[in-house]
C-alpha cells in the first residue's frame, strides 16, 4: 500500500511538472511570435514608399504574414507559411536598392542641373556688381573736376543712377522670390488635395474603406510595440433599402450625408469616421475602453434616431426618420484587424438579428459564425 501511494504521488508530480513544461513552451511561443510581429512591423516601416520599388505590395505581404502569426495556433503550419513567403523578403531588399542606385544618378542630374543655374544667377550678379562699380568709378572721376557746382551736381547724378539700380534689382529679387513662393504654396495645395481625395469618400465626405484599412493596420501595428488601446464601432443604417425604394436614391444619399455630419458631431477630433460600405460606417475611437465606446454609441444612436430629415426642401415638407444598429468591439492583445472587425461585425449583426436601434457588445455575442450577411 505504501508503494503503492508513493508511485501515485510520483505520477502526480510528474504530470505537474509535464504541465508546468507545457504551459512554459507556450509562453515561449507566445514571446517568439511577439518578437516576430514587432520584426516584421519595423521591417515594414523601414520600407520606402517609392513608385517602382512596388512597396505596396510588399507591405501587403508582411501585414498577411504578421496577421498569420496573429491568428494562426499550429506552430508547424506558421513555419511552412515563413518557408513559402520568406524569400520576398530579401528580393524586396535587392530590388530596393537597385531602384535607390537609379535614384541616385538622377539626383546627381538635378545638382548639375542647379549648379547651372546657380553659375546663371551668378552672372546676373556679376553684370549688376560691375555696373555699380562702373558708376563708382564715374563718381570718383567727377571728383577731379575744379568747379564744385559741376562736381555736386554730376556727383547727383550718377548716386541717383546708382540707387535706381538697386531698386531694380531688388524688385527683380522680389518677383522671382515671390514667383517661387507662390509655385511652391500652389504645389502643396494640390498635393493636399490629391492625397485628400485619395483618402475621402466621394459623396459624404467621411474618410473612404482605403483609408480605414490603413488606419486600422497603423493601430494594430502600434500595439505590437506599445500599449495603445482603441475600440471600434460599426454602425449600419436599418432598413436602408426602404428608404432607396420608397424616397429614391437621391434622398437615400442626402441621408448618408446627413448622417456622417450627425455623427461628426458628437464625436472628438483625434476619432476616425470613416464609409465601410454602402449604408455601413465604421467610427474608430483611440484610447476609448470598451465602457466608454458603448457610451458613445449609444448617443450617436439616440442622437440620430430622434433626428428628423427632411425629404424635400420646401418649407413644411416632409421628413423622415431612421435608426440606427452598432456593434463595438475592443482592441485585445494579438488582435489583428480582421478578428477586431470580425467581433465588431458580428455585435452588429447580433444587433440587427435582435430587434434593431440597438448597441451590442463584442461581450453580447452569441455563438454566430463571423461573416454573415446582415438582416
Amino acid at each position: 500500500m505504501a508503494n503503492f501511494l508513493k508511485n501515485k504521488k510520483n505520477e502526480t508530480s510528474d504530470m505537474e511538472r509535464f504541465i508546468e513544461e507545457i504551459r512554459d513552451n507556450a509562453k515561449k511561443k507566445g514571446v517568439y511570435l511577439d518578437a516576430i510581429r514587432a520584426l516584421l512591423l519595423f521591417m515594414k516601416d523601414f520600407s520606402m514608399d517609392f513608385e517602382g520599388t512596388d512597396s505596396d505590395r510588399f507591405v501587403k505581404q508582411i501585414d498577411d504574414l504578421s496577421e498569420t502569426f496573429a491568428t494562426e495556433k499550429k506552430l508547424k503550419t506558421v513555419e511552412s507559411i515563413f518557408e513559402r513567403r520568406k524569400k520576398t523578403i530579401p528580393a524586396f531588399i535587392r530590388g530596393q536598392k537597385e531602384y535607390l542606385n537609379t535614384r541616385e544618378k538622377e539626383i546627381w542630374d538635378i545638382i548639375g542641373f542647379q549648379r547651372t543655374a546657380i553659375s546663371t544667377l551668378d552672372t546676373e550678379n556679376l553684370a549688376y556688381n560691375r555696373k555699380v562699380y562702373g558708376q563708382s568709378k564715374q563718381i570718383e572721376a567727377v571728383t577731379i573736376l575744379d568747379d564744385i557746382k559741376t562736381m555736386k551736381e554730376n556727383i547727383k547724378k550718377e548716386v541717383m543712377s546708382i540707387q535706381a539700380t538697386v531698386r531694380k534689382k531688388e524688385e527683380q529679387d522680389r518677383k522671382q522670390i515671390e514667383g517661387l513662393a507662390e509655385q511652391i504654396s500652389s504645389l502643396n495645395v494640390e498635393l493636399k488635395k490629391v492625397k485628400t481625395k485619395a483618402m475621402t469618400d466621394g459623396l459624404t465626405k467621411a474618410y473612404n474603406r482605403g483609408a480605414f484599412d490603413s488606419y486600422m493596420r497603423k493601430m494594430v501595428d502600434q500595439n505590437t510595440v506599445k500599449r495603445s488601446p482603441f475600440s471600434l464601432l460599426m454602425l449600419d443604417i436599418d432598413n436602408f433599402k426602404k428608404i432607396n425604394d420608397g424616397y429614391g436614391h437621391p434622398i437615400g444619399d442626402r441621408v448618408l450625408v446627413a448622417l456622417v455630419r450627425k455623427c461628426a458631431q458628437l464625436i472628438r477630433d483625434e476619432d476616425f469616421l470613416a464609409r465601410y460600405g454602402g449604408e455601413e460606417f465604421a467610427i474608430v475611437l483611440p484610447g476609448a475602453s470598451l465602457r466608454n465606446a458603448l457610451k458613445k454609441a449609444q448617443r450617436i444612436r439616440k442622437a440620430i434616431a430622434g433626428t428628423h430629415y427632411k425629404t424635400d426642401k420646401e418649407k413644411g415638407g416632409n421628413t423622415l426618420s431612421v435608426t440606427v444598429s452598432i456593434g463595438a468591439s475592443s482592441f485585445c492583445k494579438n488582435d489583428s484587424v480582421s478578428t477586431v472587425i470580425d467581433r465588431s461585425d458580428r455585435a452588429l449583426y447580433q444587433a440587427k438579428r435582435t430587434g434593431k436601434n440597438r448597441v451590442v457588445s463584442e461581450k453580447e455575442i452569441e455563438s454566430e459564425p463571423s461573416g454573415m450577411a446582415k438582416p
